[in-house]
């Protein structure tokens, strides 16, 4: 999620009359700082990013660096993007490196550089739509400390600049209940300030919406459903079209992710909420993921999903989104509601 914002590099890598590249980020290379070179370039609404260049073992390579005061957003992020990269090795640059940066206080995130396009290139090695569709019928991994593929992610993850808790739990209707609704009813209320009303209706939905729509028994059939790894902040902002060094063809990939291991459905609430996503894109992605059971709930699934994103959007920005969101609740309380 990238709303208008800064670009450039961080003020930890400006120097008078040139840039430099910080220690820290030339040793994860690993290259002296004055065998590399740093130029501004794209432009983020939480960081700074550059294109960093190096020569090694006399290649001539390119990379991605992001610098900024957040670390934990950066390690989220490059958690994100190495199980996206392992689980589908086109769908995304991988990640090289993260941590602190040693000139500054600030952090920094290094990753394979994507020459961007400006076109869908002709000949891939899988549509976007079948990316997703394998990455989301890949069962997740179990945890560490667990038998079984949980919901949720090893490490927090921040969609735009909200941190989201990805605390593990064995039911998708627990985490989405308390993991991501619950917890966005928290940040609202540290960045807007306390709003009965809206904080009724988000309990509302907790407590008579998602028991009806999500209940373990009940969403999937007996057999329930797998956790499965999503991009997390799918919008068509974080989709493009480009080439990693390495590749031989122009891909469809995905950029800024906020992982969790989640319901497949759960991408799909953003890409229907902002559009772009064509119908003919889903039409070939339920072709291979079909609608999860029971499927005449799958609409009512997306207003549900698509309602964690517009509260979010209230929490970063403000403004309607706070309407939106109501109006999402009041049609699904009508339905599911106590009558």
């Amino acid at each position: 999620m990238t709303p208008p914002g800064q670009d450039g590099p961080s003020k930890a890598n400006r120097k008078a009359g040139g840039t430099t590249l910080d220690p820290a980020v030339s040793a994860a290379l690993p290259v002296l700082p004055e065998a590399c070179k740093i130029q501004r370039h794209g432009q983020s609404g939480f960081t700074s990013t550059s294109k960093v260049t190096a020569t090694i073992n006399g290649e001539t390579r390119a990379f991605f660096l992001k610098t900024g005061p957040m670390g934990d957003m950066f390690k989220g992020e490059h958690m994100s993007l190495q199980a996206l990269h392992i689980t589908v090795p086109t769908i995304c640059p991988a990640s090289l490196a993260h941590g602190q940066l040693s000139n500054s206080t600030g952090h920094f995130l290094l990753t394979e550089f994507l020459d961007i396009r400006n076109r869908i290139p002709g000949n891939t090695s899988l549509s976007l739509a079948q990316k997703l569709a394998k990455l989301h019928t890949t069962p997740a991994p179990a945890p560490g400390d667990h038998s079984t593929p949980m919901f949720g992610f090893p490490v927090t993850t921040f969609c735009g600049s909200t941190p989201q808790d990805n605390t593990f739990r064995a039911s998708w209707a627990e985490f989405f209940a308390e993991n991501r609704l619950g917890g966005i009813a928290r940040a609202i209320e540290k960045k807007r300030g306390t709003d009965s009303q809206l904080k009724i209706w988000i309990d509302k939905v907790i407590a008579e919406v998602i028991p009806k729509l999500l209940r373990d028994g009940h969403l999937g059939g007996e057999s329930g459903i797998m956790p499965v790894l999503v991009h997390g902040d799918l919008w068509s902002g974080n989709k493009a079209v480009g080439r990693v060094g390495g590749w031989n063809s122009d891909e469809e990939v995905l950029l800024d992710p906020s992982s969790c291991y989640a319901h497949s459905e759960y991408e799909l609430g953003i890409m229907k909420m902002f559009g772009r996503f064509s119908a003919a894109f889903f039409e070939e992605y339920h072709r291979l993921v079909p609608k999860t059971e029971p499927a005449n709930e799958y609409r009512d699934r997306m207003d549900l999903y698509e309602l964690y994103h517009y509260l979010n959007h209230y929490a970063l920005f403000g403004g309607s989104y706070r309407d939106s969101a109501v109006a999402v609740m009041e049609r699904l309380y009508r339905k599911y509601g106590k009558k």
